[in-house]
């Protein structure tokens, strides 16, 4: 049997003639010049490589912070930084004690005793409830607490509403933001004797500008601070101007901190903005502005200096805060039981009013957690 003749493409020997091709290359048969095509006959299988095995991944360990629990004994140095902690916090501590603890405690103690005083100070005898009962007797302290409590709840009230719209045109502004914020903040920066001294001049009956403007275009001159109407409220504006900025301040971080995807997915089920803003971002608000009333219940049920300045506690009695007249009580009367009566009756309304204030909170809080 002849071999049968290559290719016509096959390369030529050096004679001229065509070297045979015979298939599959072995022992008794030519090898070809040029490499068997993949997948031809008699093509040698294509090699393949074997993986190479990966190296093993070192297992990560989470560290395990140490927890304090009644088995739990604490080393020599959690002992020791301890001791360093109680002992950088220990002069704040004294100061602390020092001007708020001791004077509310010493202030109990003398609303609850017998004062008496002589030219060489006053002293403290026996244990008694006459102060107090001298108080609720009082008409004027029925009416001051009437005042005040009014008042409180007048201006937070206007506070927390026109806070809130400041802070809703804050937020939407791009640029200008730090410069408003800035020239919001010079109110509340001010110091309140010198502002209430400034709207003392506005609301005087004689040279006072807001007087002349009112004068020009209702043709009478104004009593801001001679009846009793009028001076509430000329109080209260000024109150408001000074302290509306505080109350913006923390909305605005409030509504800096909100999630946007919320308001965003409110948009796309169709809510417009008061809808958006009522019912998703108002209950977001919640810790916001529960700060900021609490501050304005304490700041407001404690006013002293803006009466002071600009009433004096007139006309009559009408302007007078309890603050104003447990300081006349005290240190214009020298009746140092009542007046201490006064400032712990103070300090107790306003510790039970915050306390109901953060119950109906948590309360209000937890019934929507449970509904939703």
């Amino acid at each position: 049997m002849t071999d049968s003749p290559g290719p016509a493409n096959s390369p030529d020997d050096e004679d001229g003639q065509a070297i045979p091709y015979s298939g599959a290359p072995g022992p008794d048969r030519d090898v070809p010049l040029r490499p068997v095509p993949p997948g031809a006959p008699g093509a040698p299988p294509p090699a393949t490589a074997s993986p190479r095995p990966e190296p093993p991944r070192p297992e990560r360990r989470r560290r395990r912070r140490p927890t304090l629990h009644p088995g739990h004994h604490r080393t020599a140095l959690e002992r020791r930084f301890a001791r360093l902690g109680w002992m950088f916090a220990t002069p704040a501590l004294l100061v602390v004690l020092a001007v708020t603890l001791f004077p509310i405690v010493f202030s109990v103690a003398m609303s609850l005793s017998n004062v008496q005083v002589s030219s060489g100070g006053f002293r403290l005898s026996g244990l008694t409830t006459d102060n107090y009962a001298m108080l609720l007797g009082s008409e004027r302290w029925r009416q001051a607490l009437l005042f005040t409590v009014l008042y409180t709840v007048g201006t937070v009230l206007a506070e927390l509403v026109l806070g809130t719209l400041v802070a809703l045109v804050l937020e939407r502004l791009s640029a200008g933001r730090g410069w408003m914020m800035a020239l919001l903040l010079l109110p509340w920066a001010m110091i309140t004797v010198v502002s209430a001294q400034l709207w003392a001049y506005m609301y005087n009956g004689v040279y006072g500008v807001l007087t002349s403007v009112v004068e020009g275009v209702t043709g009478s001159a104004p009593q801001f601070l001679g009846t009793p109407g009028p001076a509430v409220v000329s109080m209260a504006v000024a109150d408001i101007w000074k302290t509306t900025p505080f109350v913006a301040i923390i909305v605005l971080a409030g509504l800096m901190m909100l999630p946007r995807e919320v308001t965003e997915a409110a948009r796309v089920d169709g809510a417009g903005p008061w809808t958006a803003f009522w019912r998703v971002r108002l209950p977001l608000l919640r810790p916001a502005l529960t700060i900021a009333v609490l501050f304005r219940i304490l700041q407001a049920f404690g006013i002293f200096d803006l009466p002071f300045v600009l009433t004096g506690g007139g006309p009559g009695n009408a302007t007078e805060s309890l603050a104003l007249l447990g300081w006349q009580v005290m240190f214009t009367n020298l009746d140092f039981g009542p007046g201490a009566a006064v400032a712990a009756s103070t300090a107790g309304l306003v510790l039970v009013g915050c306390l109901v204030f953060l119950r109906a909170f948590k309360s209000r809080v937890g019934d929507e957690e449970a509904g939703a």
